[in-house]
């Protein structure tokens, strides 16, 4: 049975899991905790991609007093061999007593069948621990395994008024520094990023990460989101080197999703975001809301084109998070279950 213990080791491995998030994509960002049989705590985190599991680097911190532990992972050990081997043959040949799961892996390679190795070979199994905090963190890799798209997160920076931009198009700078450096960090969380072709043309944005200094060393081909317009970009333009693409989202997400890119932010514009809205392809969506209006209906609004005709066909989700950011206020919704 879990105890309140057992949580507190879950939380301390996923505060592990966070300082991994940014290097091991498309691997999941995990982290363990070992608890010797005489108190002592060595933590794990997974590497950079191609690198240790947490469980492994765990496992290694602790050397001989890993017998007999508890070794506590946000994610299913894995029981395949990749570019490391299976971490429940380490858990097994380590001796540990008991191994506490967040969630799941729905991997095909994995699927329940770690938590199956542990047991046959004689070591006591809790999973669910922490779970529903855990399938957060891990939301875009879980999302990835299950579907083999990208999790789609909508960013979105408005006045009160909901308007993206003036009727003359200009939109720099609506929010504040602080609001704009957490735009970086999203960018640094994601695989991909995703603009339209008139985005490119009006703002020649970079999509660069710049103003988010992350706490480890990530190499610059990691930091930066590999960069997609819808349409064409010119070869001068500041998005470059960029994938042009043309086609149906749907397309777009398989084709990401094939090529491993676990979360795709879309920045822009409102013909983009509208698009995407409106045929269900949204997982989060973060909007930055600014204390400023511009006061008529002549601005640029959220989503362009067509919306729900009649009250009730309304979209209605639910706040996953609302954070004060300088003068300005995140909200982050999801789509209702």
């Amino acid at each position: 049975m879990a105890t309140d213990g057992d949580l507190v080791r879950m939380q301390r491995a996923m505060a592990n899991a966070a300082r991994s998030r940014l290097i091991t994509s498309p691997n999941p960002w995990v982290g363990a905790v070992v608890v010797s049989q005489f108190g002592e705590v060595f933590d794990g985190a997974t590497e950079i991609y191609g690198g240790r599991h947490a469980e492994v680097v765990a496992l290694d911190a602790a050397g001989d007093e890993a017998e007999g532990a508890i070794v506590y992972t946000t994610l299913e050990p894995c029981r395949h061999t990749g570019r490391t081997g299976p971490c429940t043959k380490a858990l097994i040949d380590a001796e540990v007593a008991r191994v506490v799961v967040g969630v799941l892996d729905p991997d095909p390679n994995v699927a329940g069948q770690g938590v199956t190795d542990l047991r046959a070979a004689g070591i006591e199994v809790e999973v669910g621990v922490g779970a529903e905090a855990v399938a957060e963190q891990l939301a875009p890799y879980l999302h990835h395994r299950r579907t083999g798209r990208p999790w789609v997160v909508v960013k979105l920076a408005t006045t009160i008024d909901g308007r993206l931009a003036a009727p003359d198009g200009t939109s720099t700078w609506i929010t504040g520094p602080e609001a704009r450096a957490d735009v970086h960090r999203l960018r640094a969380e994601s695989d991909s990023i995703c603009v339209g072709a008139a985005t490119v043309r009006l703002d020649d944005p970079s999509l660069t990460v710049r103003d988010y200094r992350p706490d480890i060393d990530v190499p610059a081909d990691r930091l930066h989101p590999r960069r997609v317009v819808l349409g064409a970009a010119a070869e001068d333009a500041r998005v470059q080197p960029a994938d042009s693409f043309v086609g149906d989202l749907d397309d777009l997400l398989a084709q990401l999703g094939a090529d491993g890119v676990l979360q795709l932010l879309v920045e822009g514009g409102a013909d983009v975001a509208g698009s995407f809205h409106r045929a269900g392809l949204v997982n989060r969506y973060v909007l930055y809301v600014a204390p400023a209006a511009l006061g008529g209906d002549d601005g640029v609004p959220v989503f362009a084109g067509a919306g729900a005709a009649t009250m009730s066909d309304i979209w209605r989700g639910s706040f996953i998070d609302v954070t004060r950011m300088g003068d300005d206020v995140r909200l982050v919704v999801g789509p209702n279950a």
